[in-house]
């Protein structure tokens, strides 16, 4: 067996299940959870059509580099929304369809990573769990970036010091950030490509939550933009990560994308070639029907900034929370230990919620998650408002 398993640490909702062992919620209420990061809006119209308008598709092996249909509409959403110069992108060089960028986020570490040097894997902390696992698994060191609510829960990269950064090989951002909301700001990821020059690292920018937003005006600033902006159209060192689960409400599709560096995904093709990874040409005929559409999109963030103000509505006068920069995340402070919160909220209440230190790992004693839960507003309308008053009801009488 590969002995690096033997680092990885139990997925948070495997904790979350023993911590709720023994414990028999109230038989008059339904189950709410907002643990789980799912959409459950309904899946657009537009894709259930092209999925069904596609099925003869199964009948074909697929190329891992997907068709040159779906690469050039990646390229065409990519290029409008983050102001990309026209033909910045290769088609066939700097883009590359994924199945779901779980599965991409973990196999690009065993790609880039040099086992046989002592390798740093840079992450913010609170994080996406893959990320930790992708590194120990590609041989690599974990290096964990606090995310403060000091710093606007952003990695505070004037705080590394330099022989971390020379020890670093790759660095996973994630803006808008799973859980706390977060967005990167376009000075900060300029701070981040110029250390990249530096000490040369990549950059691995998993912006999967980039199309919920808030403020219609601002959407979430992503890496490429950045990039392009100050000269480097060639993208190097810069690599991220899109999909369609939480843009379309398509989880399920397990449809994505990378796209940045040519060097770096030539050989990051090379991998999936033997992974044997390659994308269903329906699932593709499908995904460029989303990439193509912007109207359910919009319609979608119009959900979630309806449950976001009646949310917070109710939370706020009693509870440490504030509406995100994006994502469909509350990063709440709890007026408890966010253990007992999770344990006795589900047990009063019958409500899901993720202890937020299940998210984070301890740095020199301090876990950043301690006393905050992950809210996830995933729910319909109606649920997530009666999470909200349960949840506030359950506050107000702590005692």
């Amino acid at each position: 067996m590969n002995p690096n398993l033997k680092q990885l640490q139990p997925y948070p909702f495997q904790r979350i299940s023993e911590l709720k062992r023994g414990i028999v919620p109230p038989k008059g209420k339904s189950l709410v959870s907002l643990a789980i990061g799912e959409p459950k809006h309904p899946t657009p119209d537009i894709i259930i059509k092209a999925m069904q308008d596609n099925l003869i598709g199964l009948g074909q092996y697929p190329l891992t580099k997907g068709s040159l249909e779906l690469r050039t509409s990646i390229a065409a959403w990519l290029t409008q929304r983050f102001n990309l110069p026209e033909n910045s992108l290769q088609i066939d060089h700097q883009i590359l369809p994924v199945n779901g960028t779980r599965e991409a986020l973990f196999a690009f570490a065993q790609t880039v990573i040099d086992p046989t040097k002592k390798a740093k894997v840079l992450m913010p902390n609170p994080f996406y769990q893959i990320y930790e696992g992708a590194a120990l698994l590609a041989g690599a060191e974990p290096f964990y970036l606090p995310c403060t609510q000091a710093n606007d829960f952003n990695p505070d990269f004037d705080a590394v010091e330099a022989v971390t950064w020379d020890a670093c090989q790759l660095i996973y951002l994630c803006s808008p950030a799973n859980p706390t909301g977060a967005v990167v700001s376009a000075k900060q990821i300029k701070q981040l490509l110029a250390l990249a020059e530096q000490h040369d690292f990549i950059i691995a920018s998993d912006e999967c939550y980039s199309e919920i937003y808030l403020d219609e005006a601002n959407p979430p600033v992503g890496l490429l933009e950045v990039a392009a902006e100050i000269g480097n159209t060639d993208y190097k060192r810069c690599v991220v990560f899109h999909s369609l689960s939480k843009r379309s409400n398509a989880p399920g599709l397990r449809s994505g994308f990378i796209a940045g560096d040519a060097e770096i995904l030539s050989q990051f093709l090379l991998y999936r070639t033997y992974h044997g990874s390659a994308m269903s040409p329906t699932i593709q005929a499908t995904s460029i029907a989303a990439w193509n559409d912007e109207q359910h999109v919009l319609e979608n963030r119009n959900l979630y900034r309806a449950k976001f103000s009646a949310v917070l509505d109710i939370l706020s006068p009693v509870m440490d929370v504030k509406a995100p920069d994006a994502s469909f995340y509350l990063w709440a402070g709890t007026p408890i230990n966010d253990e007992r919160f999770t344990r006795e909220i589900y047990a009063q209440q019958h409500l899901n919620v993720v202890p937020g230190r299940y998210l984070s790992r301890d740095v020199e004693g301090v876990n950043p998650g301690a006393n905050r839960v992950r809210l996830a507003l995933v729910a319909t309308l109606e649920e997530c408002v009666e999470a909200s008053h349960r949840m506030k009801h359950f506050i107000q009488n702590l005692g």
